[in-house]
């Protein structure tokens, strides 16, 4: 699994997802996540990077689930989980 990691399709997924994680902590605790009439720049980062994210995970599960399905769905967990985890906060923090 570790080497499926080592691949830019592998880790890619993972940092968009920890970035956004680390923004959107860093916002909360400094209290300048408010809602705002024009989205900003973060927002359209987002925008851009979470389709392209997910574009990504498609790519390794068509390149890597056929040569080596378990190594690559546990890598494909990891990449799910951090995907879901980025759209829950920004969908809790939204209600």
């Amino acid at each position: 699994m570790l080497d499926l990691l080592r691949r830019p399709a592998g880790f890619v997924p993972l940092l968009i997802s920890a970035g956004f994680l680390i923004a959107l902590l860093v916002g909360l605790a400094q209290g300048t996540l408010v809602r705002q009439p024009d989205e900003g720049a973060a927002a359209h980062l987002f925008q851009i990077l979470m389709p392209l994210q997910i574009v990504i995970i498609l790519v390794f599960a068509v390149q890597w689930v056929p040569k080596r399905p378990g190594p690559a769905t546990a890598v494909l967990c990891l990449q799910g989980a951090a995907l879901i985890a980025v759209l829950a906060i920004v969908f809790f923090r939204h209600l």
